[in-house]
């Protein structure tokens, strides 16, 4: 057994771009090739989302559009290996990235809530002073907006007046 590969279960997080090339069934039916791919390996698919069609930060194989899909799985440290060079070879997936996550525990998942709750708090008491303060200052140089109709009635009757000169 070689001192880098574990034949633990671990949970790793896949986020891969489909090329634009494909219609948003076609990507849906890459994705789901590649949860296939996945499941034949002995990994469990714990979560799946399909992000659609977003712009590229630069071209990749002459895409400026991709299709992004980001799943979860538990598999085997072992075979992680064989499922990187399965998307490596693929012509169906133009980047990936296969990131090792740790499995939080039900406590843990309850104090990161509590902590984003109390941010939350945080957040929104800031905003309300924030919304006391703008209520409060006097209305200095702010001047009532005119409608377009209001500006072309004016338009008009500047127009329309015998005494130009």
């Amino acid at each position: 057994m070689s001192k880098t590969k574990s034949s633990e279960l671990f949970r790793y997080e896949l986020l891969f771009i489909i090329p634009n090339k494909f219609t948003e069934e076609e990507a849906n039916s890459v994705t789901a090739k590649v949860k296939e791919i996945i499941a034949g390996e002995g990994g469990n698919i714990t979560f799946s989302e399909f992000w659609g069609k977003k712009q590229l930060a630069y071209p990749i194989k002459q895409n400026s559009y991709g299709y992004y899909s980001l799943l979860e799985f538990d598999l085997d440290g072992e075979k992680l290996a064989k499922i990187n060079k399965i998307l490596r070879m693929s012509s169906d997936v133009i980047r990936f990235q296969i990131i090792k996550k740790k499995v939080k525990t039900a406590e843990q998942l309850e104090k990161e809530k509590k902590i984003s709750e109390k941010i939350a708090v945080k957040n929104m008491a800031k905003e309300q002073k924030a919304e006391a303060k703008e209520t409060l200052k006097p209305a200095q140089g702010k001047e009532k907006k005119l409608d377009l109709k209001d500006l072309d009635e004016k338009l008009d009757d500047i127009l329309n007046t015998k005494d130009l000169l």
